[in-house]
């Protein structure tokens, strides 16, 4: 089968929250998900969003190894029946943020008086008076002070000694969004089957149609990266940008990212292994048992089996020049998310290197001197330990192995860029020869959009086996749907009844599919002149 997978170098993060916002601006920004945010930036260490979302002894997402059988951590369908009423392991608002804006218009009605008048906050949600004490970026930089670190599951898990220096030493960010899991197990536990993992492309989406709001998605996913619309009374979720993605184009926080630290590409992976490597009885041996999913579109027999089995030959083609795959599979510096939940997840991070240059370079060293530079892994400000429990499990062998490679590619490329004699021996002692490091330095650093992004376009109705697919139409786009677009173009709502005349906005904008040319009507405020017709 073939997955759209993504790859974030996480060394190139700067936290500035682009892609979030360019992600609720296209998907979230209509009543009942105010606050939803499908793609988020957390600041490491933190709780994140929402509050404590690692802790699965008290939310009970993902999946659980019992008697050599996988089931989910939720409990089995009977526990779940009992339940269905009444969820207990829901985060509440509290655990998200209850979202607020300010009462900016008492700043020009209040009466004149000896105070300067003040913009306070208000809820969302009823519009009353609502104290601000957290938020989808709380722990942004460190802003949310020991007492907020303390409560970082991931940190909890590690001796006193290593929290405390972690606390004083540093922080990097990671951005997260649905994982789109080969094992996903909020589609194992949704009782109306709202939930699917589509064939083509592996995109988790929820049929609105379906959905009735039971709401153990929410609880299943250990990542929390479902959420319930208490307007519509449907679970929505990261769709992967899909109407994008069929369009051979890269999803909106791909697109918008500062950093360019995304990646986009498709894997092929065997299907009848996935169950078998998530029942891996060892959690440190999960990291290695997904890379024996993944298949190598280079081998004739593999290309064969995958146009056997309906995957268009195209994607077979983009699977061979997919940079998520290089990053993952070749040169193994991508890391997956949480591997523990034995959900397979397929979004993947590089950990990020940067500290240790720094670090060896205030203490007088070289910081690029590969030697100390090796030597310095072990004693990371951001401790291996942290990463390994992020990405593999607590098994801090391939985390090393990643932070090596990167160290090698940079003493690799300083020397090129000084004019010094190059060293064979730098690229040979992490498994690479000098022009595969090379090559991986120029994915990482150097890749150009075509090089980040190759993504196919879409099945056609003939590929997807579906006759009439074209004309199927889709349950998100009715009123209130979330990012769909009418004929036209571009989704204008009507004006508001009480907006007054020459209000900047008369209604919000679908960015999902614009390209950044022309000037759709209600993206930017109108003239006076425009508005009397005489242009």
């Amino acid at each position: 089968m073939a997955q759209v997978a993504m790859v974030m170098n996480l060394d190139k993060c700067i936290g500035c929250h682009t892609c979030s916002v360019t992600c609720k601006q296209t998907w979230t920004n209509r009543a009942g998900t105010e606050y939803v945010w499908f793609n988020n930036v957390e600041t490491r260490p933190g709780q994140g969003y929402p509050r404590g979302h690692e802790d699965q002894d008290r939310w009970r997402g993902g999946w659980a190894l019992r008697h050599g059988r996988l089931v989910p951590r939720a409990g089995g369908r009977a526990r779940r029946l009992a339940r269905i009423f009444a969820n207990p392991d829901l985060p509440s608002l509290g655990d998200y943020y209850e979202p607020w804006t300010y009462d900016y218009e008492n700043l020009t009605t209040a009466p004149l008086g000896e105070d300067v008048p003040t913009a306070a906050p208000r809820s969302l949600i009823d519009g009353r008076p609502a104290p601000v004490t957290w938020g989808p970026n709380w722990d942004d930089d460190l802003g949310g002070g020991p007492e907020h670190l303390a409560g970082d599951p991931v940190l909890a898990r590690m001796n006193e000694q290593v929290r405390l220096e972690y606390e004083q030493a540093f922080m990097f960010y990671l951005p997260r969004i649905c994982e789109h899991c080969l094992n996903p197990t909020c589609v194992a536990v949704c009782p109306s089957g709202a939930l699917y993992k589509r064939v083509e492309d592996g995109i988790v989406l929820v049929d609105q149609d379906r959905c009735r709001g039971w709401r153990m998605c929410v609880s299943g996913c250990p990542y929390k990266k479902v959420y319930f619309n208490h307007r519509t009374g449907k679970a929505e979720k990261c769709t992967l940008c899909y109407p994008r993605i069929e369009a051979g184009q890269p999803t909106v926080c791909s697109e918008t990212c500062v950093g360019r630290l995304r990646y986009l590409g498709v894997m092929l992976y065997d299907a009848d292994l996935v169950g078998k490597a998530a029942a891996v009885q060892d959690e440190r041996r999960l990291y290695e048992a997904q890379l024996g999913c993944f298949l190598d579109p280079d081998d004739p027999a593999v290309a064969r089996a995958a146009e056997e089995a309906g995957v268009p030959h195209d994607w077979v083609t983009a699977a061979r020049r997919s940079p998520v795959r290089d990053l993952i599979v070749r040169y193994r510096v991508a890391l997956p998310l949480h591997p523990e939940y034995r959900t397979m997840p397929m979004v993947w991070y590089v950990p990020p290197l940067s500290p240790v240059v720094e670090a060896l370079t205030a203490t007088g060293h070289d910081g690029e001197d590969p030697a100390k530079l090796f030597a310095a892994i072990d004693s990371l400000r951001i401790p291996v330990g942290y990463l390994a429990g992020l990405f593999t499990a607590g098994d801090p062998a391939p985390v090393e192995s990643a932070l090596c490679r990167l160290a090698a590619m940079r003493s690799h490329l300083r020397r090129i860029n000084l004019g010094e004699e190059r060293d064979p021996r730098i690229a040979a002692s992490v498994g690479l020869d000098e022009a595969g490091i090379e090559a991986m330095y120029r994915l990482l650093a150097l890749a150009k959009y075509e090089e980040r992004y190759v993504i196919p376009t879409g099945y056609t109705a003939e590929h997807a086996g579906h006759a009439d697919g074209a004309a199927a139409g889709c349950s998100l786009e009715g009123p209130e749907g979330p990012g769909m677009l009418e004929a036209g173009g571009f989704h204008t709502p009507p004006p508001r009844e009480a907006e007054p005349s020459g209000a900047a906005l008369r209604g919000r904008i679908n960015l999902l599919n614009w390209n950044g040319k022309g000037r759709p009507a209600g993206l930017f405020p109108r003239r006076p002149r425009d508005a009397e017709g005489s242009r």
